[in-house]
């Protein structure tokens, strides 16, 4: 039987090599049960090296590296401002709501601007950009140091800020969500404040384009049942969502013209 450091090598040159094995397949050419196999899977998946998948394993999906968040606002322009539009249909008048950093949540601020006695608290200049010129919204914008790619404010004043802060609901995006793997991101300095956020959170609303899904980012952020509501656009594969709302995550799909199924 080989060591582990050997079995695990081998496993990875398998899916490297077909992109995919199943437990069985593993099991006859390495000579283990497939009990060993299985919890070298899930080994393998829990430092984001491979997915898991039904049977077996798949290769993990890299995160792209991502342009700055200006020029990413353009990009899948209907997608994203459809998400925006069906997450804000989620806030009502009168709350208190934190929104994060990215493209996509800057599209959930650009269709709250009309709300009425709505306070806003966000690491994202995007976000106050946004709002403004809002007059009966209040923007609580924390400090902290900005990270020029993304026009967000993380570190450890950023999180001291959101530790003195409540919101009714928390919308943020995430550069990578895999149900085996949760929420993962590639930028090892926003990682803190990512999960600072999140600990802030009774309502997290997830804002992702389908683009995001499958992917597993080199740090892990929090569990894929730390969210409460994900939203995303038509183009997200149904039995893939399927498989979160067998999480018990409430699912709204964005829809062109506004009518989200949910």
């Amino acid at each position: 039987m080989p060591l582990k450091e050997e079995r695990h090598r081998q496993i990875l040159a398998a899916i490297r090599g077909n992109q995919h094995a199943t437990v069985g397949a593993l099991s006859r050419t390495l000579g283990v049960s497939d009990v060993t196999i299985r919890r070298d899977l899930s080994e393998l998946a829990a430092r984001g090296m491979l997915r898991r998948a039904h049977g077996g394993a798949v290769a993990a999906a890299p995160v792209p590296l991502e342009p700055p968040v200006i020029q990413r606002m353009t990009q899948d322009e209907s997608c994203k401002a459809s998400i925006g539009r069906a997450a804000a249909a989620l806030i009502s008048d009168g709350e208190s709501v934190f929104i994060g950093s990215g493209s996509t949540a800057s599209y959930v601020a650009r269709h709250l601007a009309d709300r009425k006695n709505l306070t806003v608290v966000t690491n994202a200049l995007t976000v106050a950009m946004e709002l403004a010129t809002a007059e009966q919204i209040t923007v609580v914008v924390t400090g902290g140091v900005m990270r020029a790619s993304e026009l967000s404010l993380i570190g450890h004043i950023t999180n001291q800020a959101l530790r003195e802060v409540r919101a009714n609901k928390i919308i943020i995006g995430i550069p990578a969500i895999c149900l085996e793997d949760g929420l993962t991101n590639d930028y090892l300095p926003e990682v803190l404040t990512d999960r600072t956020i999140i600990e802030m959170a009774t309502e997290l609303i997830l804002v992702v384009d389908h683009t995001k899904f499958g992917k597993v980012g080199s740090a892990y952020v929090a569990p894929v049942t730390r969210v409460t509501t994900l939203v995303t656009d038509w183009e997200a594969d149904p039995d893939m969502l399927r498989g979160y709302e067998e999480l018990g995550i409430r699912v709204v799909v964005a829809d062109p013209q506004g009518e989200e199924e949910q």
